[in-house]
């Protein structure tokens, strides 16, 4: 069935003001005869082609590509936004840019307090909640806090700047401090305390402790993105500490660090899949891993000029998709998409489905039985499950700190901040080198019609204790670090 996303949500569909809403008061009917456990990994900036199923012979991701090959990979998955403050909007309310309540990236800003998420979605439906890793829509002191968004329990970073080290004085959960020994607080680089081990050990520690429940575990893991500093004696440091690389955006060391947090993270993966056989749930919990948003070519060099790991360049073509982290052109929203679910999703299996954050929202709600709320998104449960009926869109569109971008099929418009628009044909053009705007002037024109329909002005949330929001804000060292803050103010 195509055109609308009735598929396994909800028993009709209307649409209001361009999004889908179910029609039935009532939970829908699972797509699976027993809804899963879900686990909804995100990387920070984990590029497209950074991991070695996809060609890349520096970094090391065995569970990683074990992963790939257990599960099914998305070719065509774009991230909510090219930064991670809206990208984390877009996939927690299943809003696309031009509805979203927060569209800033600036570290605080917060949705509504009346929006709904996945979290409150999936705990009217029974499920525990809980979020381990870098939050990103509202500060504490706001309208935005995890808590009062359907999660049991968050433990992590809320403001993204405070994200912008591994080594802060404290953590929050709930709202509540929580110290890290050993941690002044003054470093990016020193402590004795690294944030993101304690966020995986909560992590693990959720999933011990509701394996005999249906639960909801979202991890949205500030590695490989940051400052790049690791402790000593983590293996995977052990790795690449000794590999004769330089390059680096503030010392010698970082793309060491870099590859050793790619390592470490796929390391964590590895023991989270032996946690779920353990617990004996491994075949009943289905597993996303993403990047949340494209890449961005960090240290480069003469010899690699698009960046030290080529996260948006494909090692077999030499194509590059255009730009990175930032940009509505292809490098700022391509990312890596796998999901594996034993028994249920076919493995090593390749989609060309086009999918974009939104989408997750209605695909968590088939999958769980869930109601769905008004989304833009359509379902991908069809894709992953090997049904033949999988709806598509009709367009996507995204926007962001002046650039719009729309996808119609192969084609995508573009405009940046000069208000000229640009047209590609990505089916022979991925890398968007070839503007056609004056060759189809009337496909153009559809477009940026599509594109005027899906703006919407934004309604933003609200700030309660700007104090107490800034205090978060606050808390990475910024003395000496002016140019990087200036540049995590437009990419964080």
């Amino acid at each position: 069935m195509k055109g609308h996303p009735v598929v396994a949500i909800a028993a009709a569909w209307i649409v209001v003001a361009g999004l889908v809403v179910g029609g039935s008061p009532a939970a829908a009917q699972s797509a699976v005869a027993e809804p899963p456990n879900i686990i909804y990994i995100m990387l920070d900036e984990w590029g497209y082609f950074e991991s070695g199923h996809m060609g890349n012979d520096d970094l090391l991701t065995p569970n990683i590509d074990r992963f790939a090959e257990e599960g099914m990979r998305f070719t065509n998955a774009y991230a909510g936004a090219p930064v991670c403050g809206p990208t984390r909007c877009s996939l927690l309310t299943g809003l696309h840019a031009g509805h979203m309540s927060m569209r800033k990236n600036d570290g605080f800003s917060p949705i509504r307090a009346e929006e709904p998420t996945l979290a409150s979605m999936l705990k009217q439906q029974g499920y525990v909640t809980g979020g381990f890793g870098k939050w990103g829509i509202g500060g504490r002191g706001t309208s935005g806090v995890p808590e009062q968004h359907g999660f049991d329990q968050f433990f992590g970073y809320y403001d993204q700047v405070h994200a912008h080290t591994f080594y802060p004085r404290y953590l929050i959960r709930n709202s509540q401090e929580v110290p890290l020994p050993g941690n002044s607080g003054m470093s990016f680089y020193d402590g004795e305390t690294h944030a993101h081990v304690e966020i995986f050990n909560e992590s693990l520690k959720f999933i011990r402790e509701h394996s005999d429940q249906r639960f909801f575990c979202y991890l949205p893991w500030t590695p490989p993105h940051g400052l790049w500093g690791i402790d000593e004696d983590n293996p995977s440091w052990q790795l690449f500490k000794d590999k004769p690389w330089t390059a680096g955006q503030r010392t010698e060391n970082d793309a060491k660090v870099y590859a050793a947090f790619l390592h470490m993270i796929d390391r964590q993966l590895g023991q989270i899949i032996s946690l779920l056989k353990e617990r004996g749930v491994d075949d009943n919990t289905v597993i996303f891993l993403c990047g949340d948003n494209g890449g961005q070519d960090y240290f480069k060099t003469p010899e690699r000029p698009h960046g030290f790991f080529g996260p948006n360049l494909n090692p077999e073509t030499g194509e590059r998709f255009r730009a990175g982290k930032g940009s509505l052109y292809e490098g700022g929203l391509k990312v890596p998409y796998l999901v594996r679910w034993p028994g249920k999703i076919q493995a090593a299996s390749v989609a060309d489905h086009l999918l974009y954050y939104p989408d997750v929202m209605p695909t968590l709600a088939a999958l769980s039985g869930a109601t769905c709320p008004a989304t833009d998104g359509l379902s991908f449960a069809p894709t992953l499950l090997g049904h033949d009926d999988q709806a598509t869109h009709p367009s996507l569109y995204w926007e962001y700190q002046g650039q719009t971008a729309v996808r119609m099929g192969n084609w995508k418009a573009y405009r940046g901040r000069n208000g000229t628009w640009e047209l590609y044909d990505l089916s022979q053009d991925v890398e968007e080198k070839q503007n056609v705007a004056d060759d189809y002037p009337e496909t153009l024109k559809q477009l940026v019609a599509l594109a005027d329909q899906a703006h919407r002005p934004v309604r933003p949330g609200t700030i309660h204790d700007r104090d107490l929001m800034m205090q978060d804000h606050r808390q990475a060292p910024h003395q000496g670090n002016l140019e990087y803050l200036k540049r995590s103010a437009s990419g964080s």
